[in-house]
């Protein structure tokens, strides 16, 4: 019999993980719904990338439970070759966002000239601004604040700050998150290696006791 605290701790580092697999997952689809800034922020590439990692994690917490069950090691030294492969997609995926945001200002002057002039009449109305760089860099014209080339250099307030400030603190929380659920796969890695040991012990102790019992036949 496993000890209790043991179980425990891998419980809780499983239902961890199925936690961050069900917060990935459902962030991932809720933020494909229209949403002027978010849509700014995160390409339809980032969020497959996110819908695929919460796949992932959901699908290796649900083998974790079905793992713990056989008697043996080989099904938890299976699990933890998953639980490395979960390490390596959460590492790619947090460390891409956070490479992106090293360069923020280059970057979404890129995403920012992609869109439709009708999409950056809204962005700029939203964040009362005019053009990225300046007021004839990649401007439209129409809506309240940019009316014409006349209004928007009158409005002397350009997009790239307020976009910049607005995409740093999403993308900033979102890698740091994704980070931070390698806590949970390294501990969910060392409890079942903990397991494993102790399986192993027991399984010695087995061999042990049947050679003991067939002197005495």
């Amino acid at each position: 019999m496993l000890p209790k605290h043991l179980i425990a701790a891998w419980a809780f580092f499983t239902f961890c993980l199925m936690g961050a697999g069900i917060l990935t997952l459902v962030l991932s689809l809720v933020w494909r719904q229209p949403n002027l800034l978010r849509n700014l922020t995160f390409s339809t590439f980032d969020l497959t990338a996110g819908a695929v990692l919460g796949i992932i994690l959901l699908v290796t917490s649900v083998l974790s439970i079905v793992l713990i069950i056989p008697r043996g090691k080989r099904p938890l030294v299976f699990l933890n070759w998953l639980l490395l492969l979960d390490g390596v997609a959460i590492l790619f995926v947090a460390t891409f966002i956070w490479i992106y945001t090293l360069h923020e200002r280059n970057n979404y002057h890129a995403v920012f000239g992609r869109q439709s002039d009708a999409t950056k009449i809204m962005v700029q109305d939203s964040l009362m601004c005019c053009g990225y760089f300046n007021a004839t860099d990649e401007v439209a014209f129409g809506g309240n604040i940019c009316p014409d080339q006349a209004a928007a250099i009158a409005a002397n307030s350009f997009c790239v700050t307020p976009i910049v400030q607005h995409v740093d603190k999403t993308l900033n929380n979102v890698f740091s998150t994704i980070y931070g659920f390698m806590a949970i796969v390294i501990g969910l890695f060392l409890s079942s290696m903990c397991i494993i040991k102790q399986r192993q012990e027991f399984e010695r102790f087995e061999k042990i006791d049947t050679k003991r019992a067939s002197r005495f036949v």
